[in-house]
């Protein structure tokens, strides 16, 4: 053999270490997936081709052998698995490689880590909804305000454990708490969203324009002011007449809670998305959620539009008195003519 010709034992080392430097390995969730390309293909086709002619070599060189038949034709070749390979890698050179065991059914395959798209965040709340607030502050630690031992409380116990409210921003620009006015003992209960200016400077609940019409209203449905009870759901204006804000509806909505739980009504009419969504805990639109029946912890509640909207909308009147006829109805009472 001349310089040209390599050693055998020598070349075939260096075959198998370029066969280990181009097999590649990644892991995944279900185990190890052997991934060679086109390009690393081509080049271990190449090295087979070259460890083949150096065998040939290496035989010419040997004393003849006797002739063996042909060995049986083989299924076409498969990826060796990992075992396999290292198997193969310890065995002494010249020695015949042993059959790879039977692979099992591959699972369906699964993306990899990379590939799985990161979970998408939240999306904020859409401008005006009313965000999620909780039934009760760390304050009362689950008990409403003027409760005791569970007993049902009056409106006056409620109104003195509110007393001059500093639990929320809104305590420093009201000119008076509007607590709530009419029979403690009634059956259908307003509830609205929060004082305006009038309201704030009498102290009184829908006394001003709004209020001129809720007071048609409910003389329409064949009630008035003195029979029901009319509150908000919180008790200071919010400056500039703004829509009250989560933190403020959280401070105050207790206090709602307790009045509601010592009148125990038959009926509450939710004036508007803000009383409406915080009692219900439902951030449903009030043009989708009016004027079909809901409950509040036992109660009837009609959800419908507030008398303010319905100054700016008058085409909606319509709809809202559809709502309290729906109330009528449950009262006995027979519609009359619309407010």
């Amino acid at each position: 053999m001349n310089d040209d010709t390599p050693d055998s034992a020598q070349e075939l080392a260096d075959v198998l270490q370029d066969v280990r430097r181009h097999l590649l390995w990644q892991e995944e969730t279900a185990g190890r997936s052997l991934l060679v390309d086109a390009k690393v293909a081509a080049e271990l086709q190449q090295q087979r081709a070259a460890a083949s002619s150096v065998r040939s070599m290496i035989a010419r060189t040997r004393a003849p052998e006797p002739a063996a038949a042909p060995p049986p034709p083989r299924p076409p070749a498969e990826s060796p698995t990992r075992d396999a390979l290292h198997a193969a890698m310890k065995q002494p050179l010249g020695a015949p490689m042993a059959a790879a065991p039977p692979r099992a059914p591959m699972a369906a395959s699964r993306p990899l880590a990379s590939d799985t798209p990161a979970p998408r965040a939240a999306p904020p709340p859409a401008p005006g909804m009313l965000l999620d607030v909780p039934k009760s502050t760390p304050r009362y630690n689950g008990a409403l305000p003027g409760v005791v031992e569970g007993e049902r409380p009056t409106l006056d116990q409620i109104r003195r454990e509110l007393g001059d409210c500093r639990r929320c921003k809104l305590c420093t620009g009201r000119k008076n708490i509007v607590f709530g006015s009419g029979n403690p003992r009634a059956d259908l209960v307003f509830v609205g969203e929060g004082p305006g200016e009038t309201e704030d400077l009498q102290g009184v609940p829908f006394v001003g324009a709004a209020g001129d019409l809720l007071t048609k209203m409910i003389g329409a449905m064949g009630f008035t002011r003195n029979d029901v009870y009319i509150a908000n759901v919180v008790k200071c204006r919010p400056p500039g007449n703004r829509n009250p804000e989560p933190d403020e509806i959280a401070a105050c909505e207790p206090f709602l809670r307790s009045q509601l739980l010592a009148i125990q009504p038959k009926v509450i009419v939710a004036l508007g998305k803000f009383a409406a969504q915080t009692l219900l805990r439902d951030t449903t639109p009030i043009t989708r959620m009016r004027g079909q029946w809901r409950e509040y912890e036992g109660i009837q509640l009609m959800p419908t539009f507030h008398p303010a909207y319905l100054l700016r909308n008058s085409a909606e009147k319509r709809k809202a008195w559809e709502d309290l006829q729906q109330v009528m109805k449950l009262f006995g009472k027979h519609p009359g003519s619309s407010a």
